[in-house]
């Protein structure tokens, strides 16, 4: 499935845009992070919760529970809220 990639998350792509497959959310999470080496890490934390500043987003829908099923020909959206003070 195509996955859109944040800004603050292209070092690890290089790219806008990423390709990965899975069955669940957490599959295609883990498929990136064996692509891209690290970008898992800063979507999910250690206690393998969706971070709280990450929301994604599949077909237009938020996606909260990493077991959640992915169609193969849906769209994943990632988007990571920025903050500053």
């Amino acid at each position: 499935m195509k996955v859109l990639i944040p800004s603050a998350l292209r070092a690890y792509t290089e790219s806008a845009h990423a390709e990965a497959s899975g069955a669940t959310l957490a599959d295609v999470l883990d498929a990136l992070d064996r692509q891209y080496p690290g970008i898992r890490f800063r979507m999910i934390d250690e206690q393998g919760r969706i971070r709280r500043h990450i929301r994604i987003f599949f077909d237009g829908e938020q996606v909260r529970d990493l077991a959640q099923p992915l169609r193969a020909d849906g769209e994943l959206v990632i988007v990571q809220a920025l903050s500053g003070g």
